[in-house]
C-alpha cells in the first residue's frame, strides 16, 4: 500500500501546473469550441487526467503506481499516457475528436506536447491575461496585464533586449520598468517567470 503524504507533493505547485498544462492541451485542440463542435466534453477529465499525470511524473518523479492511486486510475491507463507518442498523436487527432472517449495515450500525447511547450516558454497567454484581468480589477493592481498584453507573441526564452523592447515605458509597482530589467536573471523562461522576477525586483 503506498502513503500518500501531502508535505511530499508540496515542492511545487501541481494545480497551477496541471492547469496550465490543461488549457495548454486545449489551446492545441483549437479551443473549447472545437470540442463543443464535436459534443464531446468527454474530453474534459481525460485531458485533466493526462495533465496531472504527466506533471507528477516529470516535475514530482512519481511513479507509475504513485499517480495512478493519487489519481484513482489504472495502472496501465497511468502507463498508456506517460508512453504516449506526441507526434503519433498528433497525426491521429482530427479522427480521434469524433470518438466519445478519448483514448489515454491521445490525451497524454497531447499533455506531454502541451507540457513541453509550456517548458519552452509558450504558455497560454491569453488565459493568463485574462485571469489577471480579473484579479488586478479586484486587487487595484494594473501592471501585471500590461506586461502581459505587451509580450503577446513573444517566444521564451528572452534575453534582456528583447524585453527591453516591449516593455519599454511600463510601471511596476511605481517603478520604471527599465530600471527592473537590470536586476532581473536571464534568460527569462517564461511569462509568469517574468511576472515573478519583476514583483520580486520591485519589492527589493
Amino acid at each position: 500500500m503506498i502513503e500518500l503524504k501531502p508535505q511530499e507533493i508540496q515542492m511545487f505547485d501541481i494545480d497551477a501546473m496541471a492547469l496550465r498544462v490543461f488549457l495548454k492541451s486545449l489551446e492545441i485542440l483549437g479551443g473549447p469550441r472545437k470540442l463543443i463542435e464535436y459534443r464531446n466534453l468527454t474530453w474534459v477529465t481525460s485531458l485533466m487526467e493526462a495533465s496531472y499525470a504527466v506533471v507528477l511524473a516529470e516535475e514530482g518523479l512519481k511513479t507509475e503506481d504513485w499517480i495512478a492511486q493519487f489519481l484513482g486510475l489504472t495502472r496501465q491507463t497511468v502507463r498508456n499516457i506517460l508512453r504516449a507518442d506526441p507526434e503519433l498523436v498528433m497525426k491521429k487527432l482530427e479522427g480521434e475528436l469524433q470518438e466519445k472517449t478519448p483514448r489515454s495515450h491521445t490525451a497524454g500525447g497531447l499533455a506531454k506536447i502541451a507540457y513541453k511547450e509550456i517548458k519552452e516558454g509558450r504558455d497560454n497567454i491569453w488565459i493568463l491575461t485574462s485571469i489577471m484581468q480579473e484579479t488586478s480589477e479586484v486587487l487595484g493592481i494594473v501592471w501585471p496585464v500590461d506586461v502581459l498584453k505587451r509580450i503577446k507573441g513573444l517566444k521564451f526564452p528572452v534575453d534582456k533586449s528583447e524585453l527591453m523592447e516591449r516593455l519599454k515605458g511600463a510601471v511596476v509597482k511605481d517603478r520604471p520598468v527599465e530600471e527592473l530589467l537590470d536586476r532581473i536573471e536571464y534568460p527569462v523562461k517564461s511569462p509568469p517567470d517574468l511576472l515573478k522576477k519583476l514583483r520580486e525586483a520591485a519589492e527589493k
